[in-house]
């Protein structure tokens, strides 16, 4: 019996839509990472970007754990001396809530050409609303282990 190994073209993409409403940010990141990389399939391979598209709607409702929102920062390095940009948590999820959650979940992909691509197909929004209703996206609700 031979192996299979799955063509680019073989397997169907589809799109999921995740609510962040009440939900832990870290919890909600490695689901949307999961889909992404294509691990809820049987038939994932580790070199191929057959994930689902993500959409997570309700970004600035999500929720962070402990004392992380008062001690939490993130940093940007330009390369060049004294090119080092720290932002707070509470700074960043104020003005750009989606950006915490992209950070959380592109954080968890793959740091190469396949984590570019896979990064295309995240897509987080502010409210209740998206533009893709197009793509009739299977609303899952997040499983028990995430």
């Amino acid at each position: 019996m031979r192996t299979y190994h799955p063509k680019a073209g073989d397997v169907p993409l589809g799109w999921k839509l995740l609510d962040g409403e009440n939900v832990v940010l870290g919890r909600l990141a490695t689901a949307a990472a999961h889909i992404l990389m294509g691990k809820h399939k049987p038939q994932y391979v580790p070199y191929l970007a057959i994930g689902d598209g993500v959409i997570i709607i309700n970004a600035e409702k999500i929720k962070i754990t402990g004392s992380k929102a008062g001690k939490k920062k993130y940093y940007h390095y330009s390369g060049y001396p004294g090119g080092m940009k720290e932002t707070a948590y509470e700074d960043l999820f104020a003005q750009k809530p989606e950006k915490v959650i992209e950070l959380a979940i592109f954080g968890m992909l793959p740091k190469n050409k396949l984590g570019q691509q896979l990064r295309s197909r995240l897509k987080v929004y502010r409210g209740p609303d998206h533009p893709h209703k197009a793509q009739a996206p299977e609303s899952i609700p997040l499983p028990k282990r995430y």
